[in-house]
């Protein structure tokens, strides 16, 4: 039970704090903050302790690849979003990330090629995704009952994948652990709030983000098959704070630079 609450709530309060990030620092800075795993980490965590090491392992393998079909959802989302409305964008991305799913699911990659594989994923990702056309707009005083249906949304979202997972098998779970539930959300609030070129910006950060994830479930892979459990996930998680701490820095002296040039 325990676990399941932490499943459960961890992902809508990290889309309420992404969220925040984006509105005090920007949407890119938010993007990067919403692509840590924070709703793959606690899946495969209760896959660890309730299925075994070995079946974790291998969703995590799964995962490092859902996270491929994961960058295809923001692409295609941000590629309609300024031409269509967010219902239909979010459906399309939606769909690339089930076609993604059902490639990954009938082939065998061992994990080591899953990350080159994930990190050139990423690239290409972000050379596919457009620029943004205008200048990034001035923060608006969203309405009071923003967040918390955003935290509402993500929650529906996280019951619906704890449904449908777990007892799928140990890849197809990992595969299904990366599904856009933060991204989801985040997109269309983003792009129905403050316009498609905000939600490219966002979407930038997210998929720069996911090199830190990646990094996440290919730690956990290895690592779970000689160490224990916990001493696994701490380890997989160092890591990806690590990684992610330092493209927060790196972003942040970026935007710092661009605003100083600007002013001048």
């Amino acid at each position: 039970m325990a676990t399941f609450a932490v499943k459960v709530l961890l992902a809508p309060s990290f889309v309420v704090g992404a969220s925040l990030a984006a509105r005090r620092y920007g949407p890119r800075i938010g993007g990067l903050v919403a692509g840590l795993p924070v709703v793959a980490g606690p899946i495969l965590l209760v896959y660890a302790l309730t299925q075994g090491a070995a079946f974790a392992a291998d969703a995590a393998a799964g995962t490092l690849l859902g996270l491929i079909s994961l960058t295809a959802f923001v692409v295609v989302y941000g590629r309609l979003a300024g031409h269509f409305p967010w219902l239909l964008s979010l459906l399309a991305g939606w769909s690339a990330f089930a076609f993604g799913t059902l490639i990954f699911s009938t082939l065998t990659i061992p994990v080591g090629a899953a990350l080159v594989l994930a990190g050139a994923g990423f690239i290409v990702g972000l050379k596919l995704l457009p620029d943004p056309l205008s200048e990034q707009s001035q923060s608006l005083s969203p309405p009071i009952w923003d967040l918390p249906l955003r935290a509402f949304c993500a929650l529906l979202l996280v019951l619906a994948l704890a449904a449908a997972s777990g007892w799928l098998g140990s890849r197809l779970s990992g595969l299904l652990a990366a599904f856009p539930v933060v991204s989801s959300v985040l997109a269309v609030f983003t792009h129905t709030q403050r316009g498609a070129d905000e939600f490219l910006r966002l979407g930038r950060g997210q998929i720069a983000g996911f090199f830190a994830y990646a990094l996440f479930c290919f730690t956990l892979s290895v690592s779970l098959r000689t160490l224990p459990i916990a001493t696994s996930f701490v380890l997989a998680t160092g890591v990806a704070v690590l990684v992610q701490g330092s493209l927060l820095m790196l972003a942040a002296r970026t935007d710092a630079g661009a605003a100083y040039t600007t002013s001048d």
